[in-house]
């Protein structure tokens, strides 16, 4: 229909112009036909790329003490506004798919974390 979002093929989350799909930069350690997972770290100050999740992630936190999601203006689904998080190491998170975003280490700490996304 004209004016409709386009969408990601097989899914409702709207294509934001600029954002790539995954965890927002990072290293890929391993991925088999069920899982990916990634190494991801920012110095403090440092921001990770726009980024759309179109999987279900779990997050392990490593190393930190503080970082922040700050949702892209047009993101759907239940992150879609600003949060500051206090990294407590060994903590695993569980988030659903959907949204865009950035994150920010806004901590004074190098931060860490291990995440899977499932497939």
């Amino acid at each position: 229909m004209a004016g409709e979002a386009a969408t990601h093929p097989g899914t409702d989350i709207k294509i934001i112009e600029g954002s790539e799909v995954g965890p927002g930069g990072g290293k890929l350690l391993f991925e088999n036909d069920r899982v990916k997972i990634w190494d991801l770290a920012l110095e403090p100050g440092q921001r990770n790329r726009l980024h759309t999740h179109l999987l279900d992630y779990i997050l392990i936190q490593i190393e930190g003490d503080e970082v922040c999601v700050e949702p892209h203006p047009d993101t759907q689904g239940v992150y879609n506004r600003r949060m500051a998080l206090e990294v407590q190491p060994g903590d695993t998170v569980f988030i659903e798919k959907s949204g865009s975003e950035v994150a920010v280490n806004t901590g004074k700490k190098p931060w860490r974390e291990i995440c899977i996304e499932l497939k």
